[in-house]
C-alpha cells in the first residue's frame, strides 16, 4: 500500500530529466510557428491521429494540434471494442464486415498485440426475445467464417456452461447462447501510441492548443491562428493544406473557413456506465435489445462496462454528459440478462458519454451507417468526419490517398505515395505482454522489491515494452515504484513517464487517459493533488 508519507514526500520527487524526453510546450510552439508543414491536422482524435501517422510515414512535414487533450472526447469515450460488427450482417453488409474483421485481426495481432485483447461474447436468446437461436447461431458461424474462424467457430452454447463463465448471467427463460469472438482495448492507450507513432515518425504535435482563426492566402486556406489554452501564447502555422478532423466540431471549424458553410454531419451520443464487478466475468455479454440494437456488458481494466444508448443529439458537443435517463436506460437494458445485485446504483465508479459523428440527414440514428465524411470547403480545407474505432488505420489511409489524389496536388510530389507504405507497420512497445510480465516480475533489481503481480499485467498491457522504461524510473527511485491509489495497479513512476514522454499537461490527462484511475474511482482529491505536483514538477 502507498503511505501517506510517502505521498507527501512525491512533489520532491520526478524531476523532469535534462533529455531523452519530449520537448516542452515552448519548444514546440516555436518549432510550428517557425516551420512550414505540407499538412496541419486539427484533431487530435483518432481520426486526425491515425491521418497524421500515414502523412508522417509518407514523408510529408505534419503538425497535429487539438484543442484539448489527444482522444480527449469521443475516441476516449467508447465501447472499447476492436470488432467486425456482428449488427452489420442483419442489413446484409456483408464486405463490409469482412473488411472490419480484416482490420481488427491486423490490430490485434500485427499492429497492437499489446494494447488489445481477445474477449469472447456471448449473445442470451431468452424466451420472446428479437432473435431465435437458429438465427443467432447462423449469425455467428456466419460472423465467424468472415473472420476466417480466426477466433474459433461460432456455435450455441447451453445456458448451463454460460452462467459458469458469467455467474451474473441471468438465466430465466434463457434458451441458448450463441458464441462468437472479437477483441478489446483500452481507446486511450491506443490513441496515445498511434500519437507516438506519428511523432517518431517525423510529425509535430501539441494539445490543448486550440485555433482562434484560420490563415488565408489569396483566397485558400494555409495554416491557422492558435492560442495555448494552458500558458495562453498565441501562434501560428502555416502549412500548403489543412485537415479539419475535429470530428463533432467539424462543422464549427467549417464555418471559420466559410460563415456559410452548410451543416454536413449529425451527432448521435452514446453513454456508458462502469462498475465494480460482483464476480469474475470470463465471457462478455451482447443482449440484443430489438432488430437493431445489442446492449453490451464487458469485463474491462477489471471492472464491468455496460452500455451503450444511441439517440440523436443537438446540444453542444463540449457538454455532452451522461443523464439520469441515460443511467436507468443503461440499468435497464442491461437487466434483460444480468442479475440485480451486479447492477446496483452504488457499484457504478464512472460514467461518460461520446458522440458519434454521422453523415447528415434524417432517420434513426442506431440504422446510420458509420461511414467516413469527407467534404472540400471553398478554401481548400479538407473536413472529415465520421468511421469506427476498428477501421482507424484504414480510415487513416483513405484519407491520404484523397489528399495524394487532390487537383492541383497541394500537397507537392515529393512524398511517398500511400499504397507503398507498410501495410501492418507495429506501434511502438510491439510485445508479447506475458513475456513483458514476466520479464517485469524476475527483473527486479536488487535489494529492490519485486514489483506486484498486478501492476506488471497493467504495464505490459497499456505499454509492452515500453513499460522496462517505466520499471527503470521506479528502480531508479523506489518512491515511484509505490502505487498511486492502494486499490489500483498504476504506480507514480507512470504519472512522471505520462509527463516527459506522453504530452500529460493536466490531473485528467493522467487520470482519465493515461491511467484508469478515474475510471476506477480512485481519483481522490489527495491524488488528484499529488498528481498535479508531480506534472508541476520540471
Amino acid at each position: 500500500m502507498t503511505s501517506q508519507s510517502t505521498l507527501q514526500a512525491l512533489p520532491t520527487l520526478g524531476t523532469r530529466p535534462a533529455a531523452g524526453s519530449n520537448p516542452t510546450r515552448a519548444e514546440t510552439r516555436e518549432q510550428l510557428a517557425k516551420a512550414s508543414y505540407d499538412l496541419l491536422v486539427i484533431g487530435g482524435g483518432i481520426l486526425g491521429i491515425s491521418t497524421a501517422w500515414h502523412a508522417a510515414q509518407s514523408g510529408l512535414r505534419v503538425a497535429l494540434v487539438d484543442a484539448g487533450d489527444f482522444a480527449g472526447a469521443t475516441s476516449s469515450a467508447s465501447s472499447k471494442l476492436l470488432h467486425g460488427g456482428l449488427r452489420y450482417l442483419q442489413t446484409g453488409a456483408v464486405r463490409l464486415v469482412a473488411e472490419n474483421h480484416f482490420e481488427r485481426r491486423a490490430v490485434s495481432r500485427q499492429v497492437a498485440p499489446h494494447l488489445a485483447n481477445p474477449l469472447t461474447f456471448y449473445l442470451p436468446v431468452y424466451k420472446g426475445g428479437p432473435h431465435g437461436a437458429a438465427k443467432l447461431g447462423a449469425g455467428v458461424f456466419a460472423y465467424s467464417a468472415l473472420s476466417a474462424f480466426g477466433d474459433g467457430v461460432g456455435h450455441l452454447l447451453s445456458p448451463a456452461k454460460a452462467a459458469q463463465d458469467v455467474p451474473e448471467l441471468r438465466t430465466d427463460n434463457l434458451r441458448a447462447v450463441a458464441v462468437y469472438g472479437d477483441d478489446q482495448m483500452n481507446d486511450s492507450r491506443m490513441a496515445l501510441m498511434t500519437v507516438r507513432a506519428a511523432v517518431e515518425a517525423g510529425a509535430v504535435v501539441l494539445n490543448h492548443a486550440e485555433v482562434t482563426g484560420l490563415r488565408f492566402t489569396r483566397g485558400r486556406v494555409t495554416g491557422a491562428e492558435l492560442k495555448d489554452r494552458l500558458s495562453g501564447d498565441e501562434f501560428g502555422v502555416n502549412a500548403r493544406l489543412v485537415l479539419n478532423a475535429t470530428g463533432p466540431w467539424v462543422d464549427h471549424l467549417r464555418r471559420m473557413e466559410n460563415p456559410d458553410a452548410a451543416p454536413s454531419i449529425r451527432l448521435s451520443k452514446g453513454a456508458h456506465l462502469v462498475l465494480k464487478r460482483t464476480s469474475p466475468w470470463r465471457a462478455a455479454l451482447a443482449t440484443p435489445i430489438d432488430r437493431y440494437r445489442i446492449t453490451f456488458a464487458l469485463p474491462w481494466e477489471d471492472m464491468l462496462l455496460l452500455g451503450t444508448t444511441d439517440e440523436e443529439y443537438v446540444g453542444d458537443p463540449a457538454e455532452v454528459a451522461v443523464t439520469e435517463k441515460d443511467t436507468a436506460q443503461i440499468l435497464d437494458e442491461a437487466a434483460l440478462s444480468i442479475r440485480d445485485q451486479q447492477l446496483s446504483r452504488d457499484l457504478i465508479t464512472y460514467a461518460f458519454a461520446g458522440l458519434r459523428v454521422l453523415p447528415g440527414g434524417p432517420g434513426d440514428t442506431s440504422k446510420a451507417k458509420r461511414e467516413t465524411v469527407v467534404t472540400e470547403g471553398r478554401g481548400g480545407m479538407l473536413s472529415v468526419a465520421g468511421g469506427k474505432w476498428t477501421t482507424f488505420r484504414h480510415i487513416g489511409r483513405t484519407v491520404m490517398k484523397k489528399l495524394q489524389a487532390l487537383p492541383g496536388r497541394p500537397l507537392g510530389e515529393d512524398f511517398e505515395p500511400i499504397a507503398s507504405l507498410p501495410k501492418r507497420l507495429p506501434l511502438p512497445g510491439v510485445a508479447n505482454p506475458r513475456a513483458v510480465a514476466h520479464r517485469l516480475l524476475v527483473d527486479r533489481p536488487a535489494p529492490g522489491p519485486r514489483m506486484a503481480p498486478d501492476t506488471a499485467r497493467h504495464l505490459a498491457t497499456h505499454y509492452g515494452s515500453l513499460a522496462f522504461d517505466i520499471a527503470r524510473l521506479a528502480n531508479d527511485d523506489p518512491e515511484l515504484g509505490e502505487r498511486v491509489h492502494p486499490d489500483a495497479p498504476e504506480i507514480w513512476a507512470q504519472v512522471v513517464y505520462a509527463r516527459d514522454n506522453e504530452w500529460a499537461e493536466t490531473a485528467d490527462d493522467v487520470l482519465r487517459r493515461r491511467t484508469t484511475l478515474t475510471i476506477r474511482g480512485l481519483d481522490t482529491d489527495d491524488v488528484r493533488g499529488k498528481v498535479r505536483d508531480l506534472l508541476d514538477k520540471e
